[in-house]
């Protein structure tokens, strides 16, 4: 029996190591599901889209087109895990036609550009596509996530480079972690996460304004972690909740005026 014992030991020892040793590859796995195709000019000008801050083969974003004279403030939006920013040329039509420019962000590894998947990379990549945007336009500067992307805004927001005047964050959750663990054992969450966008830390001593957006019938992040996000933010903030919405298919639950709704709590 204590030999058995052992060998089930030994066995479990294995399987953490090698687990462990694999959780890089693992967790990117269960995260991030890139396109990795670069979209092409033809397929942009189609949405009323350009590449943006392109340097070499590389770029930053896409922009819409044309740009309005005086805008009433440039919108950041970093889209969510799947797929590439070119496929959320939906924030431009509903954005644009309320005086915005809108600047889809690109993740390193996404949309053909140059990079690995990861927080630590796409966070510090995020801030430097908003320093650009703001040297480049300046203030009213607004953040908008989608999804992973609200991760990626509150750990920018919440240690900004520059002056970001309100985020909206559409089906965001309180931490990454908590997610996983409402999908999965716990342990195994931790074992497996090297990545943890834990929003709640990151948005602890933002001062601007928050928009919050859950999708009431959400089965991949349940809107009970919006509203533990929601709790958690000592400033300005005002939540909405997309009736029969879920995670994938909420925008065809929204409206121009919806967004209005949004833009005019951030920006007043």
């Amino acid at each position: 029996m204590k030999g058995a014992r052992k060998t089930a030991a030994y066995i479990a020892i294995l399987l953490v190591t090698v687990v462990a040793a694999g959780c890089d590859v693992l967790q990117d796995h269960f995260i991030y599901f890139p396109d990795h195709v670069r979209p092409s000019a033809g397929t942009l000008a189609a949405h009323g889209l350009t590449f943006w801050m392109v340097s070499g083969d590389d770029y930053r974003g896409l922009v819409s087109v044309p740009e309005t004279d005086g805008p009433a403030g440039t919108v950041v939006v970093f889209h969510g895990n799947a797929g590439k920013a070119a496929d959320r040329w939906f924030y431009a039509k509903m954005l644009v036609p309320l005086n915005y420019r809108v600047i889809l962000a690109e993740y390193p590894g996404y949309g053909g550009r140059p990079g690995s998947l990861g927080e630590d990379q796409f966070v510090k990549d995020a801030r430097r596509t908003v320093e650009a945007v703001f040297a480049r336009y300046g203030a009213p500067l607004y953040l908008l996530g989608e999804s992973l992307g609200c991760g990626v805004v509150a750990a920018v927001a919440g240690n900004s480079p520059v002056p970001v005047e309100g985020i909206v964050l559409f089906t965001p959750w309180d931490s990454l972690l908590s997610v996983a663990a409402s999908h999965a054992p716990a342990f195994i969450a931790r074992l497996v996460l090297k990545d943890r966008y834990d929003s709640v830390a990151n948005l602890a001593n933002y001062t601007g304004k928050t928009a919050i957006i859950g999708a009431g019938r959400d089965d991949i992040i349940p809107a009970r972690h919006a509203h533990a996000l929601y709790a958690s933010i000592p400033g300005r903030k005002r939540m909405w909740t997309i009736k029969g919405a879920g995670h994938n298919d909420w925008p065809m639950f929204t409206s121009r005026a919806m967004f209005g709704e949004v833009m005019n709590f951030v920006a007043r």
